[in-house]
């Protein structure tokens, strides 16, 4: 319950409606039928039995004032990429992923969870996060992802 609960807020509570102003799109699609959205096959995860439906992943969510949400941030988006990177950075360092999640992320519904999506679909989150999380290893971690919400650091947990 708590997981759909999640990711009803993630995609459509808190991402579906609307964009903030100077950042691309954090809607996955307009119509009413979910449609998956188009990528690369370069970008989809398979196994020998054909692509991934599902995956685990965890994020640490850094934001900048002005994305969605945002309310209390001050931090421009320049110093918001650069902490970012510098998650990203720690975390392939070795450091432990949750821990960086509680050091650093902005995300007040994913935080206490330790910064876990649990399992989800692709049009189940924003086009460019699971465009990420997709293309990721099991164990590896993205690059900074902008969303309508901030930049996103994305580990692949299944």
């Amino acid at each position: 319950v708590a997981r759909t609960l999640l990711l009803i807020f993630f995609c459509f509570g808190a991402a579906c409606g609307e964009q903030p102003s100077g950042t691309s799109s954090a809607k996955a699609t307009q119509s009413s039928a979910p449609q998956p959205p188009a990528v690369s096959s370069a970008a989809v995860s398979t196994t020998a039995s054909g692509p991934v439906e599902e995956i685990a992943a965890q994020h640490v969510l850094i934001m900048w004032k002005g994305v969605k949400n945002s309310k209390g941030v001050t931090r421009s988006k320049a110093d918001a990429k650069k902490l970012a990177e510098e998650v990203r950075d720690k975390a392939r360092k070795g450091d432990d992923f949750s821990a960086l999640v509680t050091q650093y992320s902005e995300d007040s519904v994913t935080k206490d969870g330790l910064g876990s999506l649990g399992k989800f679909k692709r049009a189940e989150m924003v086009k460019e996060f699971s465009d990420a999380a997709f293309a990721l290893a099991v164990g590896g971690v993205s690059d900074p992802v902008e969303t309508g919400f901030g930049y996103h650091v994305i580990k692949r947990n299944q």
